[in-house]
């Protein structure tokens, strides 16, 4: 199967690639647009929803947040060379 991407914009829809199905709450699956990707509304105010139809724009819709960055620890090797967690 091929990989589906999630992307947040900033400030606008989040952008899906790939295959998938989208269900609504009554379990139907809705039609796609035609193309590779598809744009789901995050603002609300799409008249097309579940559809992104660039109301962010026009309503200056703000939602830049960036997603956590995980922290790594370094890996201590110790007197054996062993790696170990700290």
């Amino acid at each position: 199967m091929d990989e589906v991407t999630v992307t947040v914009r900033a400030n606008g829809p989040y952008k899906v690639i790939g295959p998938f199905t989208l269900v609504d709450a009554e379990g139907q699956e809705l039609v796609l647009p035609e193309g590779s990707a598809v744009a789901l509304c995050r603002c609300g105010r799409s008249q097309t929803k579940p559809f992104c139809d660039a109301s962010h724009k026009r309503t200056g819709f703000v939602a830049d947040d960036t997603a956590p960055r995980l922290e790594t620890r370094p890996v201590d090797r110790g007197e054996s060379g062993d790696a170990r967690s700290s």
